[in-house]
């Protein structure tokens, strides 16, 4: 396994414009990128979207994206979360569409806790929707959502990752809730 400065200086090397560098980065925290995914997924047996598919999906998506480029590793793990995202609402579009014309519908929860997984359908998409509302509002929160909604990552990860307290994360994902119930109530 790769050290902290092995991963950070693949970070560099990668921000430089080394796409083998990004390869060697993604490859030493893949394990990490399916154990976010598989978060995301959990209770969505017979779906053709399983982890392993989201995180290659997520890879390519990264790897298709000459300009990014990583800071440090929580800088990567919020641009997966984001390509994550991406791919999950990408997937819910095309079952809509398949299945019944892509309609939504009113949202009127936002679960606290992550481990049921996303779901798969009209609520993505409409989440989705307010998220990108919630970005132009105030980008930090939407962030902290992105990690722990599409990301499944726990408060106190996203601490870790954005070196901030954990009770600074509390709050954003708190008002961010707030924030985001009440844009798709509006809906």
């Amino acid at each position: 396994m790769a050290s902290g400065i092995d991963i950070t200086q693949w970070l560099d090397a990668a921000r430089g414009g080394d796409r083998d560098a990004l390869d060697r980065v993604l490859s030493t925290l893949y394990h990490e990128l399916h154990q976010m995914a598989r978060r995301q997924l959990v209770g969505r047996h017979g779906m053709t979207l399983d982890a392993t598919a989201l995180v290659h999906e997520a890879y390519l998506k990264l790897a298709a994206r000459p300009e990014a480029r990583f800071n440090d590793r929580g800088h990567f793990f919020a641009y997966a979360a984001s390509a994550m995202r991406s791919v999950v609402v990408d997937y819910a579009r095309q079952r809509l569409a398949q299945k019944r014309g892509g309609d939504l519908h009113r949202v009127t929860d936002l679960p606290e806790n992550m481990d049921s997984g996303l779901r798969l359908d009209e609520e993505t998409l409409a989440l989705d929707a307010a998220l990108t509302r919630l970005a132009a509002v105030d980008a930090r929160l939407a962030h902290v959502v992105e990690l722990r909604y599409f990301a499944g990552l726990s408060e106190l990860e996203i601490a870790a990752l954005l070196d901030r307290s954990e009770r600074s994360i509390r709050r954003d994902w708190q008002k961010a809730r707030m924030y985001l119930l009440a844009s798709l109530r509006a809906d």
